[in-house]
């Protein structure tokens, strides 16, 4: 008989692990707490505008690839995907526009223009980023599942100990001088939830992710993504069960037994929980906890955000599909998240404009505009604040574009910390997981096997990897292994 495996959520981490651990002969089923499938992913339609709710950067396609390789297909036969040229747009100034293109001559043309002799430089940092980038995908992701030092410093690793020593930021101002350019190599690695100062340099793989590998973009969002990976679950026999939330985890003699679901009682062999890694361990009884409350609130959490969905009835001509609006002090809104949490005064935000690429997304003649300003974690959050901060980036959109916005919107949603508590059970509302740190990096984040609960396992950015939606692909194939290894030798 077939192990029956049940899995909580279903953002990117738990549909790659129910995929993996489904074709592998498991029976598996996934209880999501809300209506729509997808995790901080879904999206939602409304007025002919389509919004994805959450991630919109489609970097690292490589590790798409691999995910769907794994299931005999492609991801072209599954979406179509677009590489954007430019890449994105940086917003300094009203007058200085940084437009990153898609190859890393045109890159490395832009750089020269703003600091002489940067060009040379950054051939030489994407040459390393590019060595580190082969070496962390190709052959550390992969076989990192959390268990020891040994997995992030062995005979491959052993060479770029200084990388993991300095930071980031240090690194990128030794090579360049002039602070737009470096803010927009430190850019990257805000996906990974830490500010550049506190952030191993070893990490600067993000710029060959970046430069290298290009940005892109499916046909009909995010999304698309969610629905090709749901459609491999099926065909895999994965069962999917909405407006599902998990009350409690049942453990007998220490070992999962089951999960209570709307007071009905469902019984497993094995639970994995793509959730919220603090919220999960809440659902047991407190002597089968591994982290207090205590080791939570200590942890370098990533940002929050204040998002905002608007939709126009009208075209935005002096804008690009990513914009990056870095016309205020970096620095000073990194220590307003992470060192001195409040509002930010002045705010860095981006803007995503999925019509300027894709029409369909919005109707004829129109722009459907997706606006991030990232905050601290466990701000009070009214909507007093949040108009007050929409005010705030519309006029700097305005004043950039030279162009009536406001006017214009036809549709409005805002999203913040109480929405990402009420929806995901996020913990202090962060957005993206814990912070890849170099005191939460590999072995040092929450660990994939529960150590007091035989049979309950955690997958998604709380864990290993860490944040970021490739790192969440695969860690739903790290859990998977682990686990089938465990089953195996049981």
């Amino acid at each position: 008989m077939k192990k029956k495996v049940i899995i909580i959520g279903s953002g990117f981490s738990s549909l790659s692990t129910s995929c993996y651990l489904a074709k592998a002969g498991f029976d598996v089923s996934i209880y999501e707490k809300n209506l729509d499938f997808g995790g901080r992913a879904r999206q939602f339609k409304e007025n002919g505008f389509t919004f994805d709710m959450g991630p919109s950067w489609y970097w690292m396609p490589d590790v798409f690839e691999r995910f769907f390789n794994d299931f005999n297909k492609r991801s072209s036969d599954l979406y179509e995907i677009k590489k954007l040229n430019p890449a994105y747009r940086v917003i300094f100034d009203n007058e200085t526009h940084l437009k990153i293109g898609d190859s890393i001559d045109e890159i490395v043309d832009s750089f020269e223009k703003i600091e002489k002799g940067s060009g040379k430089k950054l051939i030489k940092f994407l040459n390393e980023s590019k060595k580190n980038y082969e070496l962390a995908v190709t052959n550390m992701l992969y076989k990192m599942p959390g268990k020891s030092i040994f997995e992030l410093i062995n005979s491959q690793t052993i060479s770029k100990i200084n990388l993991f020593i300095t930071n980031i930021k240090s690194q990128i101002n030794k090579i360049f001088k002039d602070q737009k350019l470096r803010s927009v190599l430190q850019f990257p690695v805000l996906f990974l939830g830490a500010k550049p100062s506190e952030t191993p340099a070893f990490y600067n793989f993000m710029n060959y992710a970046d430069f290298g590998l290009g940005t892109w973009q499916p046909k009909n969002g995010f999304y698309d993504v969610v629905q090709s990976m749901i459609k491999i679950a099926k065909e895999n026999g994965v069962k999917f069960y909405n407006n599902s939330p998990v009350d409690k985890i049942i453990v007998k003699d220490n070992t999962v037994s089951g999960i209570i679901v709307k007071k009905s009682i469902i019984e497993c062999d094995i639970l994995i929980s793509g959730a919220d890694y603090s919220h999960t361990e809440q659902l047991l009884d407190k002597k089968y906890r591994q982290y207090s409350e205590k080791y939570w609130s200590k942890r370098t959490w990533a940002p929050s955000s204040l998002l905002f969905y608007i939709g126009l009835d009208k075209k935005i001509n002096d804008l690009d599909h990513h914009n990056l609006f870095f016309d205020t002090d970096f620095d000073k809104h990194a220590d307003e998240i992470y060192t001195k949490p409040k509002w930010p005064e002045s705010p860095l935000f981006y803007l995503n404009i999925t019509s300027k690429t894709f029409k369909h997304t919005a109707p004829k003649n129109c722009e459907n505009l997706f606006i991030l300003v990232p905050i601290a974690t466990n701000l009070e959050d009214t909507d007093e604040i949040r108009e007050k901060y929409f005010d705030l980036v519309i006029r700097r959109i305005e004043k950039t574009t030279n162009e009536n916005i406001k006017s214009h919107i036809i549709f409005k949603k805002s999203y913040c910390v109480k929405d990402f508590k009420s929806d995901y059970n996020s913990f202090g509302g962060n957005a993206y997981g814990l912070a890849n740190t170099l005191t939460q990096t590999a072995f040092l984040r929450p660990k994939l096997k529960s150590k007091k609960v035989k049979k309950l396992y955690f997958s998604g950015q709380l864990t290993v990897p860490g944040p970021g939606v490739p790192p969440a692909i695969v860690s739903g194939k790290l859990v998977s292994d682990l686990i089938i290894n465990d089953e195996v030798n049981f």
